[in-house]
């Protein structure tokens, strides 16, 4: 595993490239490569070497790398989960990758779950060079998870998320530190995620420079992030897994975006919520079905 730093917008940002340890998709021009980060507020190291590591056995290099503002990459303000910011992140990291030494950068894959299996769809969509997407459990309608979040904590819990909101926007004007409040919490807390397990779940696979905690302001353009609108102009090959019983991320969006999709798709459900995905057998499950599905799209006729 060897720690790449990229650059994004000018602010330099922290990646770990894991070489395929097989070369079984190699075609002469060298491995296909899967750019990964992670969901809501997340960082490299909680979850996600559980997956890379995997990929890279079955001959694909990984690309997991930190937003700016997260984990070890720089960037102020800390702890800000700026969809638009982030969309700008992956593009960076893809064409660092793309330059990595025995990478085939005509197969440049994405990697998404939650917040980030949205972000992928959008990527796909404005770049027409990349060769395959992975969505898990993606959050791709933010209209639609406020009406979720009404259902399962009324409207009392939006009007909390729009004030703390409000504060910390005052607070970015103002050019003070920013209002902080909890990525996961119990129901009923002002947490941004609040579902009932949803913060042993996070906890659960935290990694060392996780921190509980984003600016407020985030609340404010939730509804704004929608890359079901993006679905219709994806045409590389797209696999949707989704949640049946997802309570973060509305799984009937999710469906939805993958029914718009115009390239190959494969749409994929589990009796499962948000959070069952990242450890136990219900991860082998998915996981199982990330790598058959990229060695199909990604396999390469030998280059000549």
């Amino acid at each position: 595993m060897e720690n790449i730093k990229f650059t994004s917008k000018g602010v330099t940002c922290c990646a770990w490239h894991i070489p395929a340890t097989s070369d079984v998709l190699d075609n002469g021009k060298g491995h296909p490569c899967i750019i990964m980060a992670h969901g809501f507020g997340g960082t490299r190291d909680t979850g996600l070497l559980e997956f890379a590591k995997p990929f890279s056995e079955a001959g694909i290099d990984s690309f997991v790398f930190d937003y700016r503002g997260f984990g070890d990459s720089e960037g102020f303000p800390r702890q800000d989960v700026s969809y638009k910011r982030q969309r700008e992140d992956y593009h960076a990291a893809i064409a660092a990758a793309r330059n990595l030494p025995n990478v085939d950068e005509t197969r440049i894959a994405l990697w998404g779950t939650s917040y980030s299996g949205g972000h992928v769809i959008v990527i796909a969509a404005q770049d027409k060079k990349i060769a395959a997407v992975v969505s898990m459990t993606p959050a791709t309608d933010g209209l639609a998870a406020l009406v979720q979040i009404r259902r399962y904590g009324g409207l009392s819990q939006l009007a909390t998320a729009v004030g703390h909101g409000l504060r910390d926007l005052g607070r970015a004007i103002m050019c003070r530190e920013p209002h902080l409040i909890p990525i996961v919490g119990q129901p009923g807390s002002a947490a941004m995620i609040s579902t009932p397990g949803a913060e042993e779940g996070y906890k659960a696979m935290a990694g060392p420079t996780w921190r509980n905690e984003v600016c407020a302001r985030t609340a404010l353009e939730v509804a704004k992030n929608r890359p079901i609108t993006f679905a219709n102009r994806v045409t590389s090959p797209l696999l949707v897994q989704v949640g049946s019983n997802d309570q973060v991320a509305p799984p009937e969006a999710a469906r939805k975006t993958a029914s718009l999709a115009k390239g190959k798709v494969e749409l994929k459900e589990y009796p499962i919520d948000h959070f069952d995905v990242y450890g136990g057998s219900w991860q082998e499950i998915l996981l199982k079905d990330q790598i058959n599905f990229l060695s199909k799209v990604l396999s390469h006729p030998k280059a000549k």
